[in-house]
């Protein structure tokens, strides 16, 4: 197969968009795609500002960042794909949304596109059911930040040709990046041993075996790892730590890999991370924040505590009001005074 020229990437979000930014800052002329219009606005905002930073760091030359923004198309429409040589989906981590994305591209992409998925968990054999073209389908799984992170975890479908591996693995070497292989089981590599550490993380605080922050300061000092693992569980996702852990649990079948409790309860109230600025780690203004109810030891949700600020100007209303209590009701005693 030739080298690629044109790339497409479906899902706009902070996985997308990264590899979009990736493929631009190396040569590549790429299309971006998402169904909300919106979801476009921010992304284009978001690589822009991505790749200015890395000018003014001096990570990137100025004319290379200038050309890189100028290659980026945004589009809603998935015909404009006609001429990818690669297409890379990046969409929520399910299972029938990939199958159905997979059948339409299928049916719209030049018959020598590679479709590669960035699912980090859902069998590759089984997306490639979803097309006529199964030889062509491929894992490329990166890491987030896709322009930053130099990992590329490829995984080989039961029927993914030698080709295309290898167009695959020279693809994503042009990226700069170091390439993996795993085998099509459930979680991969990364995830497989990640996703059940986060998990467990979240049994430690579920148990009440420790506090999030010594669970990670924890992790971070008597292991080096450069983010604790509720942290980092922030950062991917909680929606997305959850949906692995489900096809760890559902393709392993093991019941070690059953979603803690927490976590499956963090995201039904809609925590989930640092996209939504509420998570676990209590980072965000939004954040909401976690204690153990000493009547019960269930673990309830919480608004957070006023900050100093606001602390400050709610004492000052309390005291205009007893200041105003006290002059009512010397008025009141003058009133009564007279009147006697």
């Amino acid at each position: 197969m030739a080298a690629a020229k044109v790339i497409g990437v479906v899902g706009s979000g902070q996985m997308g968009s990264g590899i979009a930014q990736l493929a631009a800052v190396n040569g590549l002329d790429v299309w971006l795609h998402d169904a909300d219009p919106g979801a476009l606005t921010r992304a284009k905002k978001s690589i822009s500002e991505s790749v200015q930073r890395s000018v003014s760091k001096g990570h990137l030359p100025q004319e290379v960042g200038a050309e890189a923004l100028g290659r980026v198309r945004f589009t809603s429409n998935l015909e404009d794909f006609r001429s990818a040589d690669v297409i890379i989906e990046a969409i929520i981590e399910s299972e029938e949304a990939k199958k159905i994305l997979f059948g339409q591209l299928d049916r719209i992409a030049k018959g020598s596109a590679l479709l590669a998925s960035n699912t980090s968990s859902i069998s590759i054999t089984r997306l490639a059911t979803a097309t006529s073209r199964p030889h062509q389908v491929i894992g490329m799984h990166f890491m987030n930040p896709p322009p930053i992170m130099k990992l590329v975890e490829i995984v080989r479908g039961a029927d993914t040709s030698d080709d295309t591996f290898n167009a695959t693995k020279s693809l994503a070497e042009r990226f700069g990046k170091t390439v993996i292989c795993s085998q099509d089981y459930s979680g991969f590599i990364v995830n497989r041993i990640l996703m059940p550490m986060i998990n467990e993380a979240f049994h430690t605080l579920y148990t009440g075996v420790a506090t999030k922050e010594d669970i990670d300061t924890g992790m971070k000092l008597g292991t080096n790892h450069p983010m604790g693992p509720l942290e980092l569980a922030d950062f991917i996702g909680l929606d997305v730590c959850l949906s692995i852990m489900k096809v760890l649990h559902a393709g392993l079948g093991d019941s070690k890999y059953a979603p803690c409790p927490l976590l499956v309860q963090y995201v039904d109230a809609g925590r989930l991370g640092r996209k939504q600025g509420i998570g676990v780690s209590g980072e965000g203004r939004k954040m909401k924040f976690l204690f153990q109810c000493p009547c019960c030891s269930c673990f309830c949700f919480m608004k957070p505590k006023a900050g100093k600020a606001k602390v400050k100007d709610e004492a000052k209303k309390e005291a205009k009001k007893d200041e105003a209590k006290k002059e009512a009701k010397k008025d009141e005693e003058k009133k009564e005074a007279k009147a006697d």
